[in-house]
């Protein structure tokens, strides 16, 4: 199986050494093997993983541990959040089938967050994400457990790596790694707070949330949000006299 634009699995907070264990299990049927892990509940390495990664060893030794989302993500061009819930951030929203075609299509390195077994991802780690990754399962019934969801993945994009070609967008700029992105968002905050664009104080998190959704759609280049840093560094040093 070809190694090219495979995707990274984020483990976000999880809970489980068996169930990290079956995530690692469930990549490998698939060729995957780079899985990060965001601060596991239960610290890492964890006993419980191996028993239950089955002989996918591979991916548990490479697993890189982050102490935060943004971190984990900061390399990235394309983060897609899995959720089955509305989280009041509105960005695209695509099933594992289109995502996996999009990842094989895309110029750089893609991500693919999963929840916590229990709860599933938090508001802020879904405002990290370009794309929502929903899978059309039962709305009676919306169970599924972390190896579950990692297998769909997975599999949707090992299914979708005959089906893509290239076209002639692969020769242009890929999208801006998340660590470039979250940057430009950062430093228009920092011009934005003495402003009193975030007040009240009551609708502030609500206001950066709307603000990170606009400054992600674009999926600028490199090159674009280095500009656009530039123009607001220029806007923050005021008139030249």
């Amino acid at each position: 199986m070809g190694q090219s634009n495979q995707p990274v699995f984020v483990l976000v907070r999880p809970q489980l050494g068996e169930n990290i264990g079956k995530a690692a299990r469930a990549m490998l049927n698939f060729g995957l093997t780079e899985m990060r892990i965001v601060a596991p509940r239960d610290g890492w390495p964890n006993p419980d993983a191996g028993p239950s990664a089955a002989g996918a060893d591979i991916v548990l030794e490479r697993a890189r541990v982050y102490e935060t989302t943004a971190e984990a993500v900061a390399d990235c061009a394309h983060v897609y959040a899995t959720t089955v819930r509305k989280r009041g951030v509105t960005k695209p929203v695509v099933g594992p089938d289109e995502a996996g075609s999009a990842i094989h299509a895309e110029i750089g390195k893609s991500a693919i967050l999963f929840g916590p077994e229990r709860s599933g991802l938090e508001t802020e780690d879904v405002a990290l994400a370009r794309t929502i990754l929903t899978v059309p399962i039962n709305p009676e019934f919306g169970s599924l457990n972390l190896a579950q969801a990692v297998i769909l993945c997975a599999y949707e994009w090992s299914k979708q790596a005959d089906l893509v070609q290239p076209t002639a967008e692969d020769e242009a700029l890929p999208p801006a790694p998340q660590e470039e992105l979250d940057g430009l968002i950062a430093h228009l905050e920092r011009m934005l707070e003495p402003k009193g664009y975030f007040l009240p104080e009551a609708r502030a998190e609500a206001t950066r949330r709307t603000l990170r959704t606009v400054l992600t759609k674009p999926g600028w280049d490199y090159l674009q949000v280095r500009t656009l840093r530039g123009v607001l560094s220029s806007l923050d040093r005021g008139d030249r006299k």
